[in-house]
Protein backbone atom coordinates (compact mmCIF):
# COMPACT_ATOMS: atom_id res chain seq x y z
CA UNK A 1 0.00 0.00 0.00
CA UNK A 2 2.82 2.21 0.82
CA UNK A 3 4.57 1.76 -3.02
CA UNK A 4 0.76 2.30 -4.10
CA UNK A 5 0.41 5.49 -2.00
CA UNK A 6 4.17 6.73 -3.91
CA UNK A 7 2.87 5.90 -6.94
CA UNK A 8 -0.15 8.16 -6.81
CA UNK A 9 1.80 11.31 -5.12
CA UNK A 10 4.62 11.19 -8.17
CA UNK A 11 1.46 10.69 -10.17
CA UNK A 12 -0.14 13.68 -8.89
CA UNK A 13 3.17 15.86 -9.14
CA UNK A 14 4.19 14.79 -12.90
CA UNK A 15 0.37 15.64 -13.82
CA UNK A 16 0.64 19.27 -12.53
CA UNK A 17 4.00 19.84 -13.79
CA UNK A 18 1.99 20.06 -17.42
CA UNK A 19 5.25 19.02 -18.83
CA UNK A 20 4.12 15.45 -19.99
CA UNK A 21 5.33 12.61 -22.08
CA UNK A 22 8.32 12.59 -20.58
CA UNK A 23 7.73 9.05 -18.32
CA UNK A 24 5.87 5.52 -19.11
CA UNK A 25 3.02 5.52 -16.69
CA UNK A 26 1.34 2.41 -17.68
CA UNK A 27 2.22 0.63 -14.89
CA UNK A 28 -0.24 2.85 -12.28
CA UNK A 29 -3.37 2.11 -14.22
CA UNK A 30 -4.89 -0.85 -12.69
CA UNK A 31 -3.87 0.50 -8.88
CA UNK A 32 -5.41 4.10 -10.15
CA UNK A 33 -8.65 2.74 -11.70
CA UNK A 34 -9.06 0.60 -8.18
CA UNK A 35 -8.35 4.06 -6.01
CA UNK A 36 -10.96 5.87 -8.43
CA UNK A 37 -13.96 3.71 -8.26
CA UNK A 38 -13.44 3.29 -4.45
CA UNK A 39 -13.72 6.72 -4.46
CA UNK A 40 -16.70 6.99 -6.45
CA UNK A 41 -18.92 5.49 -4.47
CA UNK A 42 -18.12 8.37 -2.04
CA UNK A 43 -19.98 10.94 -4.83
CA UNK A 44 -21.90 13.97 -3.92
CA UNK A 45 -22.80 16.72 -6.61
CA UNK A 46 -19.27 18.42 -7.28
CA UNK A 47 -18.91 22.46 -6.59
CA UNK A 48 -16.99 24.39 -9.20
CA UNK A 49 -14.20 25.52 -7.24
CA UNK A 50 -13.78 21.49 -6.66
CA UNK A 51 -12.13 21.12 -9.96
CA UNK A 52 -12.24 24.46 -11.62
CA UNK A 53 -8.87 25.73 -13.12
CA UNK A 54 -7.79 21.92 -13.24
CA UNK A 55 -5.56 21.99 -16.77
CA UNK A 56 -7.74 19.30 -18.61
CA UNK A 57 -10.93 20.61 -19.87
CA UNK A 58 -14.19 18.24 -20.33
CA UNK A 59 -17.40 19.31 -22.29
CA UNK A 60 -19.58 16.10 -22.75
CA UNK A 61 -21.72 16.10 -25.63
CA UNK A 62 -24.91 13.72 -25.75
CA UNK A 63 -23.94 13.71 -22.01
CA UNK A 64 -27.63 12.08 -20.32
CA UNK A 65 -27.17 12.36 -16.63
CA UNK A 66 -23.39 12.52 -16.98
CA UNK A 67 -22.46 8.40 -16.58
CA UNK A 68 -19.11 9.32 -18.67
CA UNK A 69 -18.26 12.50 -17.31
CA UNK A 70 -18.75 11.12 -13.40
CA UNK A 71 -16.29 8.14 -14.52
CA UNK A 72 -13.53 11.20 -15.12
CA UNK A 73 -14.71 12.85 -11.91
CA UNK A 74 -13.58 9.84 -10.20
CA UNK A 75 -10.29 10.42 -11.59
CA UNK A 76 -10.25 14.17 -10.06
CA UNK A 77 -10.46 12.68 -5.97
CA UNK A 78 -7.14 10.82 -6.96
CA UNK A 79 -5.39 13.30 -9.77
CA UNK A 80 -7.03 16.62 -9.53
CA UNK A 81 -6.56 16.93 -13.34
CA UNK A 82 -9.56 17.76 -15.39
CA UNK A 83 -12.28 20.65 -15.32
CA UNK A 84 -15.76 20.40 -15.90
CA UNK A 85 -17.01 23.02 -18.27
CA UNK A 86 -20.69 21.38 -19.13
CA UNK A 87 -22.92 18.28 -20.34
CA UNK A 88 -24.87 19.26 -23.43
CA UNK A 89 -27.98 17.04 -24.11
CA UNK A 90 -31.36 17.60 -26.19
CA UNK A 91 -33.49 16.36 -23.01
CA UNK A 92 -34.25 18.67 -20.80
CA UNK A 93 -33.80 16.19 -17.44
CA UNK A 94 -30.89 14.84 -18.44
CA UNK A 95 -29.06 18.22 -19.34
CA UNK A 96 -30.44 19.38 -15.55
CA UNK A 97 -29.29 16.60 -13.89
CA UNK A 98 -25.74 16.89 -15.51
CA UNK A 99 -25.78 20.55 -14.18
CA UNK A 100 -27.04 19.49 -10.98
CA UNK A 101 -24.30 16.89 -10.05
CA UNK A 102 -21.31 18.90 -11.37
CA UNK A 103 -22.51 22.41 -10.81
CA UNK A 104 -22.00 23.56 -14.71
CA UNK A 105 -24.54 25.59 -16.48
CA UNK A 106 -27.74 24.07 -17.87
CA UNK A 107 -26.99 23.29 -21.94
CA UNK A 108 -30.26 21.93 -23.15
CA UNK A 109 -29.64 22.05 -26.65
CA UNK A 110 -29.23 19.72 -29.89
CA UNK A 111 -26.01 18.94 -31.30
CA UNK A 112 -26.63 19.22 -34.71
CA UNK A 113 -28.04 23.22 -34.54
CA UNK A 114 -24.42 23.83 -32.89
CA UNK A 115 -22.63 21.67 -35.50
CA UNK A 116 -24.30 23.23 -38.25
CA UNK A 117 -24.51 27.06 -36.92
CA UNK A 118 -20.55 27.65 -35.28
CA UNK A 119 -21.62 31.26 -33.85
CA UNK A 120 -24.17 29.29 -32.02
CA UNK A 121 -21.18 26.50 -31.22
CA UNK A 122 -19.18 29.61 -29.63
CA UNK A 123 -21.62 31.47 -27.90
CA UNK A 124 -21.84 27.87 -25.98
CA UNK A 125 -18.47 27.61 -25.42
CA UNK A 126 -17.98 31.47 -24.19
CA UNK A 127 -20.86 30.22 -21.63
CA UNK A 128 -19.18 27.49 -20.40
CA UNK A 129 -16.00 29.29 -19.79
CA UNK A 130 -14.24 27.09 -22.52
CA UNK A 131 -10.13 28.01 -23.37
CA UNK A 132 -8.81 27.12 -26.83
CA UNK A 133 -5.51 27.34 -25.39
CA UNK A 134 -5.82 24.76 -22.67
CA UNK A 135 -6.03 21.19 -23.68
CA UNK A 136 -9.76 19.82 -23.76
CA UNK A 137 -10.91 16.12 -24.15
CA UNK A 138 -14.45 15.85 -25.76
CA UNK A 139 -16.96 13.16 -25.03
CA UNK A 140 -19.86 11.96 -27.54
CA UNK A 141 -21.73 8.91 -26.58
CA UNK A 142 -24.91 9.81 -29.33
CA UNK A 143 -27.57 8.16 -28.68
CA UNK A 144 -27.43 4.31 -29.93
CA UNK A 145 -31.06 3.15 -30.98
CA UNK A 146 -29.74 4.03 -34.22
CA UNK A 147 -27.56 1.67 -34.30
CA UNK A 148 -29.12 -1.26 -32.26
CA UNK A 149 -29.62 -4.94 -33.43
CA UNK A 150 -33.10 -4.44 -31.42
CA UNK A 151 -34.02 -1.84 -33.82
CA UNK A 152 -35.78 -4.23 -36.42
CA UNK A 153 -37.84 -1.42 -38.15
CA UNK A 154 -36.35 1.32 -40.66
CA UNK A 155 -33.12 -0.24 -40.90
CA UNK A 156 -32.54 0.40 -44.60
CA UNK A 157 -33.24 4.49 -43.68
CA UNK A 158 -29.37 6.11 -44.45
CA UNK A 159 -30.62 9.06 -43.27
CA UNK A 160 -31.25 7.96 -39.69
CA UNK A 161 -30.71 11.22 -37.80
CA UNK A 162 -29.33 8.94 -35.12
CA UNK A 163 -26.91 7.40 -37.69
CA UNK A 164 -25.74 11.24 -39.06
CA UNK A 165 -25.14 11.92 -35.25
CA UNK A 166 -21.92 10.38 -35.61
CA UNK A 167 -20.71 12.79 -38.65
CA UNK A 168 -22.23 15.76 -36.47
CA UNK A 169 -19.76 14.81 -33.85
CA UNK A 170 -16.90 14.66 -36.02
CA UNK A 171 -17.80 18.68 -36.90
CA UNK A 172 -17.78 19.22 -33.03
CA UNK A 173 -13.74 17.42 -33.24
CA UNK A 174 -12.93 18.99 -35.92
CA UNK A 175 -13.58 22.57 -35.03
CA UNK A 176 -12.30 22.18 -30.97
CA UNK A 177 -9.41 20.01 -31.59
CA UNK A 178 -9.48 18.23 -28.90
CA UNK A 179 -6.32 16.81 -27.26
CA UNK A 180 -8.29 13.29 -27.07
CA UNK A 181 -11.96 12.29 -27.72
CA UNK A 182 -14.02 9.06 -26.91
CA UNK A 183 -17.60 7.53 -27.96
CA UNK A 184 -19.41 5.22 -26.92
CA UNK A 185 -22.18 2.86 -28.78
CA UNK A 186 -23.59 -0.29 -29.06
CA UNK A 187 -21.38 -2.83 -30.69
CA UNK A 188 -23.72 -3.07 -33.50
CA UNK A 189 -22.00 0.66 -34.31
CA UNK A 190 -18.97 -1.27 -35.12
CA UNK A 191 -21.43 -4.01 -37.46
CA UNK A 192 -21.54 -3.85 -41.52
CA UNK A 193 -24.66 -2.49 -41.20
CA UNK A 194 -23.09 0.93 -40.16
CA UNK A 195 -19.82 0.29 -40.74
CA UNK A 196 -19.68 3.08 -43.28
CA UNK A 197 -21.16 5.83 -40.81
CA UNK A 198 -18.26 4.93 -38.29
CA UNK A 199 -15.39 4.49 -41.02
CA UNK A 200 -16.54 7.91 -42.68
CA UNK A 201 -15.96 9.66 -39.78
CA UNK A 202 -12.92 7.91 -38.68
CA UNK A 203 -11.68 9.06 -41.89
CA UNK A 204 -12.04 12.67 -41.22
CA UNK A 205 -10.68 12.18 -37.66
CA UNK A 206 -7.63 10.51 -39.54
CA UNK A 207 -7.29 13.40 -41.84
CA UNK A 208 -7.45 15.65 -38.83
CA UNK A 209 -4.59 13.84 -37.36
CA UNK A 210 -6.11 11.50 -34.78
CA UNK A 211 -5.27 8.03 -34.38
CA UNK A 212 -8.30 6.59 -33.80
CA UNK A 213 -9.33 2.75 -32.22
CA UNK A 214 -12.13 1.30 -31.68
CA UNK A 215 -12.97 -1.91 -29.54
CA UNK A 216 -15.69 -4.09 -27.90
CA UNK A 217 -15.79 -4.54 -24.29
CA UNK A 218 -18.00 -5.81 -21.56
CA UNK A 219 -18.45 -3.26 -18.82
CA UNK A 220 -18.69 -6.06 -16.15
CA UNK A 221 -14.94 -6.60 -16.84
CA UNK A 222 -14.86 -3.04 -15.25
CA UNK A 223 -16.09 -4.35 -11.99
CA UNK A 224 -20.01 -3.41 -13.03
CA UNK A 225 -22.39 -5.40 -11.53
CA UNK A 226 -24.10 -5.99 -15.34
CA UNK A 227 -23.08 -7.70 -18.24
CA UNK A 228 -23.60 -5.00 -20.78
CA UNK A 229 -20.95 -5.14 -24.31
CA UNK A 230 -20.50 -1.78 -25.94
CA UNK A 231 -18.11 -0.37 -28.15
CA UNK A 232 -15.50 2.43 -27.27
CA UNK A 233 -13.78 4.66 -30.16
CA UNK A 234 -10.85 6.79 -28.66
CA UNK A 235 -9.17 9.50 -30.69
CA UNK A 236 -5.89 10.96 -29.58
CA UNK A 237 -3.17 13.02 -31.77
CA UNK A 238 -0.64 10.55 -30.85
CA UNK A 239 -0.04 6.69 -30.44
CA UNK A 240 -1.70 5.04 -27.27
CA UNK A 241 -3.23 2.00 -26.12
CA UNK A 242 -6.66 1.12 -25.62
CA UNK A 243 -8.20 0.01 -21.89
CA UNK A 244 -8.37 -3.00 -20.89
CA UNK A 245 -11.00 -4.67 -18.33
CA UNK A 246 -9.10 -6.31 -15.15
CA UNK A 247 -11.56 -8.86 -14.02
CA UNK A 248 -12.09 -12.36 -15.43
CA UNK A 249 -15.76 -13.62 -15.94
CA UNK A 250 -15.22 -15.98 -12.62
CA UNK A 251 -14.88 -12.38 -10.67
CA UNK A 252 -17.71 -10.46 -12.26
CA UNK A 253 -19.48 -8.40 -9.71
CA UNK A 254 -22.84 -9.97 -8.86
CA UNK A 255 -26.65 -8.65 -8.20
CA UNK A 256 -26.17 -9.62 -4.96
CA UNK A 257 -23.18 -7.68 -4.45
CA UNK A 258 -24.76 -4.45 -5.79
CA UNK A 259 -28.37 -4.74 -4.35
CA UNK A 260 -28.91 -7.27 -1.74
CA UNK A 261 -28.31 -4.27 1.16
CA UNK A 262 -31.14 -2.84 0.13
CA UNK A 263 -34.65 -2.90 2.41
CA UNK A 264 -37.40 -5.14 0.53
CA UNK A 265 -40.34 -3.02 -0.67
CA UNK A 266 -43.48 -4.15 -2.20
CA UNK A 267 -44.50 -2.85 -5.63
CA UNK A 268 -44.89 1.08 -5.93
CA UNK A 269 -44.46 1.66 -2.43
CA UNK A 270 -40.91 3.54 -2.12
CA UNK A 271 -38.57 2.76 1.25
CA UNK A 272 -39.30 6.07 3.31
CA UNK A 273 -35.39 6.65 3.38
CA UNK A 274 -34.33 6.68 -0.23
CA UNK A 275 -37.06 8.07 -2.47
CA UNK A 276 -35.53 6.34 -5.66
CA UNK A 277 -36.11 2.82 -4.11
CA UNK A 278 -39.63 2.33 -5.95
CA UNK A 279 -40.73 0.29 -8.33
CA UNK A 280 -43.64 0.74 -10.84
CA UNK A 281 -46.85 -0.08 -9.49
CA UNK A 282 -47.82 -3.25 -11.00
CA UNK A 283 -51.52 -4.41 -12.42
CA UNK A 284 -52.51 -7.26 -9.94
CA UNK A 285 -52.39 -9.53 -12.92
CA UNK A 286 -48.56 -9.04 -13.22
CA UNK A 287 -47.49 -9.58 -9.58
CA UNK A 288 -50.00 -13.13 -9.87
CA UNK A 289 -47.56 -13.87 -12.66
CA UNK A 290 -44.58 -13.07 -11.09
CA UNK A 291 -45.69 -14.47 -7.79
CA UNK A 292 -45.31 -18.10 -10.20
CA UNK A 293 -41.96 -17.33 -10.94
CA UNK A 294 -39.01 -19.30 -9.47
CA UNK A 295 -36.67 -17.01 -7.14
CA UNK A 296 -33.27 -16.53 -8.09
CA UNK A 297 -32.80 -16.74 -11.52
CA UNK A 298 -35.98 -18.12 -12.10
CA UNK A 299 -38.17 -18.41 -15.91
CA UNK A 300 -42.16 -17.56 -16.26
CA UNK A 301 -43.62 -21.18 -16.41
CA UNK A 302 -45.32 -22.25 -19.52
CA UNK A 303 -48.92 -21.37 -19.43
CA UNK A 304 -48.52 -18.35 -17.11
CA UNK A 305 -48.96 -15.03 -18.47
CA UNK A 306 -50.24 -13.65 -21.58
CA UNK A 307 -50.54 -16.56 -24.21
CA UNK A 308 -48.85 -15.09 -26.88
CA UNK A 309 -45.49 -15.43 -25.04
CA UNK A 310 -46.20 -19.11 -25.27
CA UNK A 311 -46.46 -19.54 -29.35
CA UNK A 312 -43.40 -17.20 -29.96
CA UNK A 313 -39.57 -17.59 -29.61
CA UNK A 314 -37.67 -15.07 -28.39
CA UNK A 315 -39.34 -14.30 -24.97
CA UNK A 316 -37.75 -16.39 -22.72
CA UNK A 317 -36.69 -12.96 -20.04
CA UNK A 318 -39.92 -11.86 -20.21
CA UNK A 319 -41.02 -12.00 -16.51
CA UNK A 320 -38.02 -14.12 -15.47
CA UNK A 321 -35.81 -12.84 -12.45
CA UNK A 322 -32.56 -11.85 -11.81
CA UNK A 323 -29.68 -14.28 -10.45
CA UNK A 324 -28.58 -13.02 -7.30
CA UNK A 325 -25.12 -14.29 -7.83
CA UNK A 326 -24.25 -13.57 -11.09
CA UNK A 327 -23.98 -9.85 -12.87
CA UNK A 328 -27.29 -8.22 -14.45
CA UNK A 329 -28.52 -8.66 -17.71
CA UNK A 330 -28.32 -5.35 -19.58
CA UNK A 331 -29.88 -2.44 -18.17
CA UNK A 332 -32.09 -0.37 -20.39
CA UNK A 333 -35.12 2.19 -19.51
CA UNK A 334 -37.64 -0.32 -19.56
CA UNK A 335 -35.64 -1.91 -16.28
CA UNK A 336 -39.12 -1.19 -14.58
CA UNK A 337 -41.38 -3.47 -16.61
CA UNK A 338 -40.79 -7.27 -15.83
CA UNK A 339 -42.11 -7.87 -18.98
CA UNK A 340 -39.53 -6.06 -21.32
CA UNK A 341 -37.50 -8.59 -19.92
CA UNK A 342 -35.15 -10.41 -16.98
CA UNK A 343 -36.48 -7.29 -15.18
CA UNK A 344 -37.74 -8.81 -12.34
CA UNK A 345 -36.26 -8.73 -8.27
CA UNK A 346 -34.43 -12.31 -7.54
CA UNK A 347 -37.22 -12.69 -4.44
CA UNK A 348 -39.49 -9.65 -4.18
CA UNK A 349 -42.43 -9.84 -6.97
CA UNK A 350 -41.79 -6.49 -8.56
CA UNK A 351 -39.58 -5.21 -11.44
CA UNK A 352 -36.92 -3.41 -10.56
CA UNK A 353 -36.88 0.01 -8.57
CA UNK A 354 -35.00 3.17 -9.80
CA UNK A 355 -32.27 2.98 -6.66
CA UNK A 356 -31.58 -1.03 -7.67
CA UNK A 357 -31.25 -0.14 -11.68
CA UNK A 358 -29.10 2.79 -10.70
CA UNK A 359 -26.12 0.39 -8.54
CA UNK A 360 -26.66 -2.18 -11.07
CA UNK A 361 -25.42 0.78 -13.97
CA UNK A 362 -22.59 1.36 -11.05
CA UNK A 363 -24.30 4.69 -10.16
CA UNK A 364 -23.06 6.03 -6.63
CA UNK A 365 -25.74 6.56 -3.66
CA UNK A 366 -24.97 10.20 -3.79
CA UNK A 367 -25.80 10.64 -8.02
CA UNK A 368 -29.18 12.53 -7.85
CA UNK A 369 -31.56 12.54 -10.80
CA UNK A 370 -33.82 14.99 -11.41
CA UNK A 371 -37.11 14.56 -13.15
CA UNK A 372 -40.46 12.37 -12.76
CA UNK A 373 -39.95 8.46 -12.61
CA UNK A 374 -39.73 7.84 -16.64
CA UNK A 375 -37.21 10.64 -16.81
CA UNK A 376 -35.53 8.74 -13.77
CA UNK A 377 -35.45 5.41 -15.55
CA UNK A 378 -34.53 6.78 -19.16
CA UNK A 379 -31.57 8.59 -17.94
CA UNK A 380 -30.37 5.52 -15.69
CA UNK A 381 -30.75 2.70 -18.41
CA UNK A 382 -28.58 5.46 -21.38
CA UNK A 383 -26.04 6.00 -18.99
CA UNK A 384 -22.53 4.89 -19.30
CA UNK A 385 -21.72 2.94 -16.34
CA UNK A 386 -19.07 5.16 -13.88
CA UNK A 387 -17.57 2.01 -12.86
CA UNK A 388 -16.69 1.54 -16.82
CA UNK A 389 -16.45 5.19 -17.75
CA UNK A 390 -13.77 5.47 -14.99
CA UNK A 391 -11.61 2.74 -17.01
CA UNK A 392 -11.81 4.77 -20.07
CA UNK A 393 -10.76 7.84 -17.95
CA UNK A 394 -7.76 6.33 -16.27
CA UNK A 395 -6.71 5.00 -19.77
CA UNK A 396 -7.02 8.12 -21.66
CA UNK A 397 -5.51 9.96 -19.04
CA UNK A 398 -2.28 7.96 -18.64
CA UNK A 399 -1.76 7.63 -22.07
CA UNK A 400 -2.16 11.37 -22.61
CA UNK A 401 0.24 12.01 -19.88
CA UNK A 402 2.82 8.64 -20.82
CA UNK A 403 5.36 9.08 -23.72
CA UNK A 404 4.38 7.13 -26.65
CA UNK A 405 3.68 3.17 -26.62
CA UNK A 406 6.74 0.92 -28.07
CA UNK A 407 6.06 -1.46 -30.67
CA UNK A 408 5.39 -4.54 -28.09
CA UNK A 409 3.61 -2.42 -25.76
CA UNK A 410 1.25 -1.82 -28.78
CA UNK A 411 1.13 -6.12 -30.05
CA UNK A 412 0.79 -7.05 -26.23
CA UNK A 413 -2.37 -4.45 -25.53
CA UNK A 414 -6.08 -4.75 -26.51
CA UNK A 415 -5.88 -4.78 -30.53
CA UNK A 416 -7.58 -2.13 -32.56
CA UNK A 417 -11.08 -4.28 -34.24
CA UNK A 418 -10.14 -3.12 -38.08
CA UNK A 419 -13.23 -5.04 -40.03
CA UNK A 420 -17.31 -4.70 -39.32
CA UNK A 421 -18.35 -7.05 -36.69
CA UNK A 422 -21.80 -9.18 -36.98
CA UNK A 423 -24.79 -7.15 -37.27
CA UNK A 424 -26.47 -9.22 -35.08
CA UNK A 425 -24.21 -9.18 -32.99
CA UNK A 426 -26.40 -9.74 -29.95
CA UNK A 427 -26.55 -12.99 -31.08
CA UNK A 428 -22.78 -13.43 -31.15
CA UNK A 429 -22.92 -11.91 -27.06
CA UNK A 430 -25.68 -14.57 -26.46
CA UNK A 431 -23.54 -17.14 -27.53
CA UNK A 432 -20.67 -15.67 -25.30
CA UNK A 433 -22.89 -15.41 -22.69
CA UNK A 434 -24.09 -19.15 -22.76
CA UNK A 435 -20.63 -20.52 -23.53
CA UNK A 436 -19.73 -19.01 -19.98
CA UNK A 437 -22.71 -19.81 -18.02
CA UNK A 438 -22.01 -23.99 -19.26
CA UNK A 439 -18.13 -23.09 -18.12
CA UNK A 440 -18.92 -21.39 -14.81
CA UNK A 441 -22.32 -22.85 -13.62
CA UNK A 442 -22.86 -25.97 -15.25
Amino acid sequence: MEDIMMNIEFLQKYAMTGIWETEDLRSYKTDLLLMAQQEQKKFKPLKKEMYSGNKIQIIDFFSGAGGTSLGFAAVNDIIPIFDFLGGCDINKFSAESYAHNFDTPVINRDIIELAEDKEELIKVLDTIGYDKMKPTILIGCAPCQGFTSHRKKHWNEEDDHRNNLVNVFADIVSFIQPIAFVMENVPEFLSNRYWKYFYAAKNRYEQEGYIVKENIYNAASFGVPQERFRSVVIGMKKEFILPEGYLEPKNYKTVREAIGALKPVAAGVADPSDPMHKSAAHKKSTIAVLKQVPHDGGNRPAGVGPACLDRTKGFSDTYGRLYWDRPSITITHYARNPASGRYTHPEQDRGLTAREAALLQSFPIGFEFLGKSDDVYRQIGEAVPPLFSAGIAIDMLIEILSVEPTKQQLKEGPQSIEKPVSSSYSSVIAGIKTKRKEELYG
